[in-house]
């Protein structure tokens, strides 16, 4: 069973619990999630399933949503309300200001990670060197913020939305518009609610999931990385693909249909039924194959997959 299942995680468990369930669920050898969640938070976790873990590495760089809640006054050594309270005081802070401190981050610039965070520096996760009581200073990590909209004020609490890069983390927005303000903050509350394609409405609750029900909810591997071009290949070739052969100029004039593309555009190379057989990148663009030579590479195979 290969494909992405799209998990609702329930706060106060890790991602990797939700990949342990799934094992257990299952029975698969092979399962991976992609973008971490905090145990706070909830939402969208795409879980990739046996030969679908090779896809993983294609998901790395996808953009996602958010909708989050500051708790305004409270700084805490985790930036969240899970750590410990650093500073406690009451807001003295106007609408206006919040909202212009918030829209003040949009855009792309540089986020230093949490203390309790994966983020590694040398070697090592941040958290752990947290835990030991080690002060280190990681290096900025550039995020880029597309949008931002201020939802809901209820002082402290403010509930907003959020559309940014990957590895922006959320409670550091909070803890810089904290800091903007003079207050202080802290994330009380994390809903992921699209990461790139996989989107909220997608999403299986995990509480009572059984075999059937995940079973009938798991997208194909043809069926993900929809900005990819998909192209066909018969059975001969997606064998010999299967067995490390790269594609040749003159194995991709003899395909059916070959879109138009640039040189370095990615492809999904597939069979009739649609089974995933591999991802390549080209090396030429589609209108320059006939000019090459039959035997030159046409293209650079980057995964190959068993997609039975």
């Amino acid at each position: 069973m290969n494909g992405i299942a799209v998990i609702d995680k329930p706060a106060g468990i890790t991602s990797y619990d939700v990949v342990a369930e799934l094992k257990r669920i299952l029975g698969a050898k092979k399962v991976g999630h992609t973008g971490t969640l905090d145990p706070l938070a909830t939402g969208v976790l795409p879980i990739c399933l046996n030969e679908a873990t090779k896809l993983a590495q294609f998901f790395s760089s996808d953009s996602k949503d958010y909708r989050a809640v500051m708790l305004l006054g409270v700084r805490t050594d985790t930036q969240d309300t899970e750590g410990a309270i650093v500073s406690r005081e009451a807001p003295d802070v106007k609408a206006g200001e919040i909202e212009r401190a918030l829209l003040s981050l949009v855009g792309r610039g540089e986020q230093l990670p949490p203390r309790y965070s994966a983020v590694k520096f040398q070697g090592k996760p941040l958290y752990q060197w947290a835990r030991k009581g080690i002060a280190v200073e990681p290096l900025p990590r550039v995020m880029e913020i597309h949008l931002l909209t201020v939802e809901e004020l209820d002082l402290p609490y403010v509930t907003f939305t959020v559309s940014c890069s990957k590895g922006t983390y959320i409670r550091t927005i909070c803890s810089d518009v904290g800091e903007i303000l003079g207050c202080g903050a802290c994330l009380a509350g994390l809903r992921r609610t699209r990461s790139g394609a996989f989107r909220e409405e997608q999403a299986l609750p995990l509480k009572g999931l059984d075999k059937e029900t995940l079973a009938a909810h798991i997208m194909p591997m043809a069926d993900v990385l929809p900005d990819i071009v998909n192209v066909e290949v018969d059975l001969s070739l997606a064998e010999k693909l299967k067995a490390g052969h790269q594609p040749l100029v003159a194995d991709v004039l003899g395909m059916n249909h070959i879109p138009s593309l640039a040189a370095g555009d990615m492809i999904k190379l597939m069979t009739r039924n649609r089974r995933l057989v591999a991802v390549a990148k080209m090396i030429y663009a589609s209108d320059q194959m006939s000019a090459q030579d039959g035997k030159e590479r046409a293209v650079k195979i980057t995964r190959v997959f068993d997609d039975e």
